[in-house]
């Protein structure tokens, strides 16, 4: 409402020197454009509906503005017209967001983004928390998907980072029918391991579909199914294949999977970076199965290294750093047939224990557990104790209170302060 006012009282002024009546026509010499240079002259003059040589009232003038406003691009504009020159002044809105499709069967980047341009001028790849443009993105998707024969509900809502705690984009989403991971077309798959390989596929079939993760999670689970059976060099590409279909109730999108399995290899040994908090001999006891020397071992190696990678991503998080990434790199004897594996630590930051909130009713209960917390605020946030907590009271009333019933707990992790908020919960079992 205030942006509206802002146009009348601007347009009002300018006029009221001449006092023309409302119906007099002008033909503008110039239609010009200030204050958003992000855009062309060609492009806001498609998005107002306004073409060089026009004869305006100042009716016709206010609506082709509030055009340009109802875009929801600009946060104020103003136009004057001088007799010669129609000129508009505008304060473009600075926090436009990327397009993100959450589950949408269509292929994000220049395609997409090109198309939905031709259709709308102002959409250079961002679009406004609200507004016209935000909803014509929306209807233009739509229709995308009915020319592959799919009638959906498209909505669109503001998408918070998960990491940064703040909107980041505007989510567009398929809200009717659901929408599936569909057939998967394999290739290259071994007589030895179609009956593995098919039951990772029924698996992923029927599974909800994710526009931006969706290949990389069928990618992954056939990764992880090669390298578990000792292929550690294995390649795996998914991409959806062909238009997506009604298959009853639901919209399914289907997929080609190509794989190359390699060399069969065994696990040799697994090598820590130098100044790591934990020694060799200490994955050794967790994970029981790696060695100090390269030896063959079980060509489940796979197994072997995502207990250790399990082990040392615990033992980082155990001294506060929760967002600790390791990452295995691979060093292939193919004469031998054997892998070994040099790890990579990212650490980050150090988070310290936050806020502590006891979900349960009864007061005594939640003293009870209040006191037997031993990780005050400020201290180094252990990510193992919690599991600790609940199993190490022994035959206590809490311990015994424990034992008897459903124990959960939910993490907090605050990136801008590196705290970490812990909720505990205790529940009754069925």
């Amino acid at each position: 409402m205030k942006r509206t006012l802002f146009l009348l009282l601007t347009a009002l002024i300018v006029f009221a020197s001449g006092q023309p009546a409302a119906a007099q026509k002008f033909q503008p010499k110039s239609i010009q454009f200030k204050g958003a240079p992000e855009y062309t002259d060609q492009e806001l003059l498609a998005a107002a509906g306004l073409k060089l040589g026009m004869v305006l009232d100042f009716g016709e003038m206010k609506s082709h503005s509030q055009k340009l406003m109802d875009t929801g691009v600009f946060e104020t504009l103003g136009f004057k017209f001088d007799g010669v020159d129609l000129v508009y002044t505008l304060v473009p809105f600075t926090n436009l967001y990327h397009l993100r499709l959450a589950n949408l069967p269509l292929t994000p980047g220049k395609e997409l983004d090109a198309a939905l341009h031709a259709r709308f001028p102002l959409y250079h790849g961002k679009v406004p928390a609200e507004g016209g443009l935000t909803d014509q993105v929306r209807k233009a998707l739509e229709e995308m998907l009915g020319a592959k024969g799919i009638k959906a509900t498209v909505t669109a809502v503001p998408y918070t980072d998960p990491k940064l705690h703040e909107v980041t984009a505007m989510s567009y989403a398929i809200t009717a029918p659901p929408v599936r991971v569909g057939e998967i077309h394999l290739d290259g798959v071994s007589p030895e391991m179609q009956a593995q390989v098919k039951l990772v596929a029924n698996h992923a079939m029927k599974t909800d579909y994710d526009t931006e993760n969706s290949a990389d999670n069928i990618e992954r689970a056939f990764a992880l199914l090669y390298t578990d059976e000792g292929y550690a060099a294995v390649k795996v590409h998914a991409e959806q294949s062909g238009n997506p279909v009604m298959a009853g109730e639901a919209i399914e999108v289907p997929f080609s999977v190509s794989i190359e399995q390699g060399q069969l290899y065994e696990l040799g040994a697994i090598h820590l970076p130098s100044g790591e908090l934990l020694t060799l001999a200490e994955i050794n006891k967790a994970a029981g199965t790696v060695s100090n020397s390269v030896e063959k071992q079980s060509v489940r190696g796979g197994v072997a290294l995502r207990t250790a990678l399990f082990y040392v991503t615990g033992q980082y998080k155990s001294k506060g750093y929760m967002e600790c990434v390791v990452t295995p790199h691979p060093q292939y004897d193919d004469a031998n047939g054997i892998v070994n594996y040099t790890l990579e630590v990212q650490p980050g930051p150090v988070y310290t224990m936050g806020k502590l909130t006891i979900e349960n009713g009864a007061d005594d209960l939640r003293a009870a557990m209040l006191a037997a917390w031993k990780m005050p605020a400020g201290t180094v946030f252990n990510a193992s104790a919690i599991q600790t907590y609940y199993s190490s009271q022994g035959n206590t009333a809490l311990g015994r209170t424990f034992a008897s019933a459903i124990c959960k707990y939910n993490l907090t992790i605050n990136a801008d302060t590196h705290t970490v908020d812990v909720t505990l919960r205790v529940e009754k079992r069925p």
